[in-house]
């Protein structure tokens, strides 16, 4: 079995998702008493989130770049940013070590092209949403991107960052976030991209009729599989 890496703690909450549903999932395949191997390196999140605030996405590689050095030396196999909105500088954390990264988006794609997805609603953070580094990579692989209106695009960041990332349900932030998808239904879309790793905390594929594709769950599946790869 591999050893997987993460780098946690962005947030800590969507974290505790990631060592969940690996250690499930391998658990599932393997039987008996097999669990994952796992070095983990939780980043201070705070320590990042002002550097994203200010854009100044150089420095906040430098701490993801540190994180990876550090799990590669620890004998990790692979690594995985446990966030959506960081892979705006995958690039350069791939770059500083040898061994592969487990882009969130790779991951998303290929359960998309499984189920014969094309077109799907983009839910996360403005960064994420408005970014090309994500939407472009769904669009390669002719994967049709829809996003929410500016406004809603707002409430969301505030929900992600001001709420879910300290631990905060609000069951109205739910309503929000539920009426956002159901705007999107009612336009014909037939798919919903949680391209946050915390939007799984606050609404749950049970909560809608809207297929939801939970980044958090599908990158930790793929990690859990490719560990187990010979």
């Amino acid at each position: 079995m591999k050893t997987i890496g993460l780098i946690g703690g962005m947030s800590y909450e969507s974290t505790v998702t990631y060592y969940n549903v690996i250690n499930s999932t391998i658990n599932n395949t393997l039987g008996k008493h097999h669990s994952a191997k796992i070095l983990m390196y939780s980043v201070d999140f705070e320590e990042i989130y002002y550097f994203m605030q200010k854009k100044d996405w150089d420095n906040a590689a430098n701490i993801l770049i540190d994180a990876a050095r550090k799990l590669e030396k620890g004998g990790a196999d692979f690594i995985l940013i446990c966030t959506n909105t960081l892979h705006l500088v995958y690039d350069k954390v791939q770059q500083s070590v040898s061994i592969p990264l487990l882009h969130i988006a790779d991951a998303l794609i290929g359960k998309l092209k499984r189920d014969k997805v094309d077109s799907v609603l983009l839910l996360g953070t403005k960064t994420t949403m408005l970014q090309h580094f994500y939407t472009d990579k769904l669009s390669c692989d002719k994967i049709q991107v829809l996003l929410p209106s500016v406004e809603q695009m707002d409430k969301l960041d505030g929900i992600i960052f001001d709420e879910l990332c300290v631990g905060n349900i609000n069951e109205k932030s739910k309503k929000e976030l539920l009426s956002v998808m159901s705007s999107a239904m009612e336009k014909g879309v037939k798919a919903c991209v949680f391209g946050c790793t915390e939007l799984g905390l606050l609404v749950s594929k049970n909560d809608t009729d809207l297929p939801v594709y939970d980044t958090a769950i599908i990158h930790a599946m793929t990690a859990a599989d490719m560990a187990v790869l010979q």
